[in-house]
């Protein structure tokens, strides 16, 4: 969507299209015959490229032999490129990273409760139907990417997994824990979370233990790639408490945006957790070129003490620390050493040319 209004007037080739995969997956030479035949057209366009990785050679020559010559390549998965051997451009290409919208970018349109609901995917927030759509995404996804790729040989298991791993959305990455759920080998549940990362479906979050005061948990914390993906996975019945689900829709959403923070603003900075054995946790921490930050999240419109003591204890070991609570409430509060926010005001001023904290 962004590219096709950005460079809307460049040479657009599109790998989702049968004829042009047929033909450029068997000849990629014809890319220098079309970029010939447009000497006035700069800038390339080729979206999906993933799925013909082989062209990668041809780019790379022809950057090489043309500096006027700009190409714009996007994608969803990065796995058939890297399994292929493909050449990866190294030197010769940016890397960006394209996140759903920021509560910033959609400005007076955006809605806490409706991103909760149904997440910041372009795609979905555009919809007639989000919900309709949001449903569909899945199983689109898991057709076109896990099954045409053949990423998979057992497509049921690999939806069990997806609604076992779900579960595990904001909480430490348990393996051993979700491959018994699914009633699958460990090395199995590994392979998946590999392509989940790689299809650019979920992430990971690492443990902070720079300048460590005292002894931390190993394991990384997982999260789906938006809240409302999320959502859709995460079995609801009678056993599901809607208020865990919530508070997990809650959290990933944060984590969404600090992500897109971090790659869009272009600095230096890292997103990490912060966990003790006894239990104190703090759901995020941003460390990097801008500071040191971290922040705890509750699907709560009330602030109790306890739900600061992970912060005041993480400010105790990292006094430069700015640390925040984000809730449901309304009210900005400064409670000893932490900021209280109300997470949708907190969201909104999340803009990459700024740091982090309203009003700084």
């Amino acid at each position: 969507m962004w590219v096709r209004e950005r460079f809307g007037k460049s040479l657009f080739l599109d790998f989702l299209s049968p004829e042009t995969f047929r033909v450029y997956s068997a000849y990629p030479e014809r890319l220098r015959e079309i970029i010939a035949a447009n000497p006035g057209r700069t800038d390339i366009v080729l979206d999906e490229i993933q799925k013909v990785p082989q062209i990668l050679s041809v780019i790379h020559s022809l950057i090489e032999e043309r500096k006027d010559l700009r190409f714009i390549m996007t994608g969803s998965s990065s796995r058939k490129i890297k399994k292929t051997g493909a050449d990866l451009l190294g030197g010769r290409a940016v890397n960006v990273s394209m996140h759903p919208f920021m509560a910033s970018e959609l400005g007076g349109s955006f809605s806490l409760e409706a991103a909760l609901e149904t997440g910041l995917l372009p795609l979905v927030r555009f919809a007639g139907e989000p919900g309709q759509t949001l449903a569909g995404y899945l199983a689109l996804y898991v057709k076109e990417e896990v099954q045409a790729e053949a990423l998979v040989r057992n497509i049921p298991a690999f939806a069990r997994f997806l609604e076992a791993v779900s579960f595990s959305h904001g909480a430490v990455l348990n393996i051993s824990g979700v491959a018994r759920e699914c009633a699958a080998e460990r090395k199995t549940v590994e392979g998946y979370l590999k392509i989940l990362e790689d299809l650019l479906l979920s992430f990971q979050v690492g443990v902070f233990g720079k300048r460590a005061k005292r002894k931390l948990v190993e394991h990384s914390k997982f999260y789906f790639f938006d809240a409302g993906v999320f959502r859709s996975i995460r079995p609801k019945g009678p056993l599901d408490r809607p208020q865990e689900i919530d508070g997990g829709a809650l959290e990933g959403l944060v984590a969404q945006h600090l992500r897109a923070w971090i790659d869009y603003r272009g600095k230096a900075n890292r997103l990490y957790y912060w966990r003790t054995p006894k239990g104190l946790e703090v759901d995020f921490v941003v460390y990097g070129e801008d500071g040191l930050f971290a922040f705890e999240v509750k699907n709560t419109a009330r602030i109790r003490p306890e739900n600061l003591r992970a912060l005041e204890a993480f400010k105790k070991d990292y006094p430069e620390a700015e640390c925040v609570f984000l809730y449901r409430g309304v009210e900005r509060l400064k409670t000893g050493n932490v900021l209280c926010l109300p997470c949708g005001e907190f969201l909104q001023g999340v803009k990459p040319d700024r740091l982090l904290l309203i009003g700084r």
